[in-house]
C-alpha cells in the first residue's frame, strides 16, 4: 500500500474507535500519532532497504510483527505514563494496523497472500534492487501509479481507494479537523498575544498626553 493508504485507514480506524470507546472524536495528538504510527514501517524499512542496503527487501524490521507489538506495548505504557492514554492508543493501532493492511492489499491485487510480510527475520519476501536509491526507487514505482491515474484507466480497487479517500476527509472534517483545527487556533493566539492590549494602547496614549 502508499503511504497515503496506509495513513486513511490509520485514521479512520482510530477515529472510529475514539468516538465508541471515548465518545468523542480524536484530538490532534491522538490523530497525528494514528497517522504517523500507520506510515512509520515504511519509514523505517523503504529508506533502510533502498538507501543504505541494511536491509534486501522493504519489509523488514518495521513490518515484522515481533518488532511491532513490542513497540506498541512499549510506547503504549510511555503514553500512560504522562497520562495521553489514547494517543498511546493511536499510535499502536496506526502502527499494527500497517502490517495487515499489505498483506491484504497484496491479495486483492495479486490474488495473493503473503503472511510473511509481517514474519522477518523468520521470513523474508523477495529481494529488491536498492542500488539505485530511495529517491529513485520510489520514483519508479509511483510513475506506474501516475501513468493509470493520468490515463483515466482506474481499476476497481483505485475507485476504491479514491472512495476511501472521501470518506476519509468526510470523517476529517466531521472529527473538526484536528491537527489542522489546533494549528490555526495556535496561530490566531499567537497573533492576538503580540498584538498590544486595549490597556496598553490606552497607557500609552495617556503617556504621550
Amino acid at each position: 500500500m502508499w503511504p497515503w493508504e496506509h495513513a486513511i485507514v490509520g485514521y479512520l480506524a482510530y477515529s472510529l474507535f475514539s468516538r465508541l470507546y471515548y465518545r468523542e472524536p480524536p484530538t490532534a495528538l491522538a490523530a497525528f500519532a494514528a497517522v504517523f504510527a500507520s506510515v512509520l514501517p515504511d519509514l523505517i524499512d523503504k529508506p533502510l532497504a533502498w538507501e543504505f542496503g541494511v536491509f534486501q527487501t522493504g519489509y523488514a524490521l518495521g513490518h515484522s510483527i515481533f518488532f511491532a507489538v513490542p513497540l506498541a506495548i512499549v510506547v503504549g505504557l510511555l503514553a500512560r505514563s504522562v497520562g495521553r492514554t489514547p494517543t498511546g492508543v493511536a499510535f499502536g493501532l496506526g502502527y499494527l494496523l500497517h502490517l495487515p493492511s499489505d498483506v491484504l492489499d497484496g491479495y486483492l491485487r495479486g490474488g495473493q497472500i503473503n503472511i510473511e510480510l509481517m514474519l522477518w527475520p523468520v521470513e523474508t519476501v523477495g529481494t529488491n534492487d536498492h542500488s539505485h536509491g530511495f529517491l529513485n526507487e520510489f520514483t519508479r514505482l509511483f510513475s506506474r501509479y501516475q501513468q493509470d491515474l493520468l490515463a483515466g484507466e482506474l481499476s476497481t480497487y483505485m475507485w476504491l481507494q479514491l472512495g476511501l479517500a472521501m470518506v476519509a476527509a468526510l470523517v476529517w472534517l466531521a472529527d473538526g479537523a484536528p491537527v489542522l483545527r489546533d494549528c490555526v487556533l495556535a496561530g490566531k493566539r499567537l497573533i492576538i498575544g503580540a498584538l498590544p492590549s486595549r490597556d496598553q494602547s490606552e497607557r500609552r496614549s495617556e503617556r504621550r498626553e
